[in-house]
């Protein structure tokens, strides 16, 4: 098992163990002492955040952040930070201006945090051992959210040339993104996060967020790396269409059946990952983990599947 074995995974072939992947987030923080507005700007403790947890928890595989507002605030947008979750965006430039009145720039590696990030990956890259390092970055539909607002749903119905305007751009920073976290940092993984993805329909998807994320994961690939979705809430309806997009693997979130996103992976040659339940089972234990990850397994198989939480 380990690094291999992830890559193996998410490329939808077989392995001989499923291999497992804790998205620890800020909690890497918690198991150090630190607080996650002091990790998340600290290259040192981030890097020691991340390779403790990842030594804690036996992981094959391990984001090196997740935190959907890098791309933002390193364009100069204000987020407010917590000491027990990534930062948040709470402006959004794009809701009363046009991109050209914003005059918006995409963001490089010498920008906001990405130094941070950037020598943190570097460190933990060395020291990390047979695991995994997966970047993960923005999708173009949430980071157009944090630029718009959530103007940027109606706008698909309402203005469907603005929304295509301002998604497409957010495309274009995405996979500037995935370019640092694959040739900058050299993570074996690069996965687009969309968290707002299963908010909207089929056909919006195709038409709005499948073509804004064709350049990053062009990035990805020719970098020689593998790729990946990674999407929130209820997205059972869009689990196909994600398959289009060209991604090697689709990670879902608890509300899914496991069943019918492997019946899908596995139909398109697609590498799948989830579901343990981070709410009721392992935040909350009303289920029981061990039984939550003993169904998730069995569901999963050994054909593309990774191990980790919905």
């Amino acid at each position: 098992m380990g690094k291999q074995a992830v890559i193996d995974a998410y490329e939808g072939r077989y392995t001989p163990v499923v291999p497992w992947v804790p998205y620890v987030g800020v909690h890497a923080a918690y198991l150090i002492g630190e607080t996650a507005t002091k990790v998340l700007q600290d290259s040192d403790l981030l890097a020691k955040a991340v390779v403790n947890a990842a030594e804690r928890y036996k992981a094959d595989g391990i984001p090196l952040i997740f935190d959907l507002a890098v791309e933002a605030m390193s364009m100069g947008i204000k987020a407010k930070w917590f000491d027990d979750n990534p930062p948040t965006v709470i402006e959004h430039p794009l809701a009363d201006k046009t991109l050209a009145e914003a005059n918006l720039k995409i963001p490089g590696a010498a920008d906001g945090r990405f130094p941070t990030i950037i020598a943190a990956g570097k460190k933990v890259k060395e020291q990390l051992g047979d695991v995994a390092l997966i970047g993960l970055v923005c999708g173009p539909l949430t980071l157009a959210s944090h630029l718009r607002g959530a103007k940027i749903f109606t706008d698909m119905v309402k203005k469907p040339e603005l929304a295509k305007e301002i998604i497409d751009f957010a495309g274009k920073i995405s996979a500037e993104s995935a370019r640092i976290y694959a040739e900058e940092i050299g993570c074996d993984i690069v996965a687009l996060v969309e968290p707002v993805g299963s908010q909207v329909r089929p056909d919006t998807y195709d038409k709005f967020v499948i073509p804004a994320c064709q350049e990053g994961l062009d990035v990805i690939h020719k970098s020689g790396k593998t790729s990946a979705l990674y999407i929130c809430g209820d997205a059972t309806k869009i689990v196909e269409n994600m398959m289009y997009t060209g991604a090697s693997c689709v990670c879902v979130d608890e509300q899914l059946n496991m069943n019918y996103v492997r019946d899908c992976a596995l139909k398109y040659g697609r590498g799948f990952g989830g579901n343990l339940k981070l709410t009721l089972a392992l935040s909350l234990g009303i289920i029981d983990p061990r039984e939550d990850a003993l169904v998730s397994l069995a569901a999963g198989g050994k054909i593309g599947y990774t191990f980790s939480p919905g």
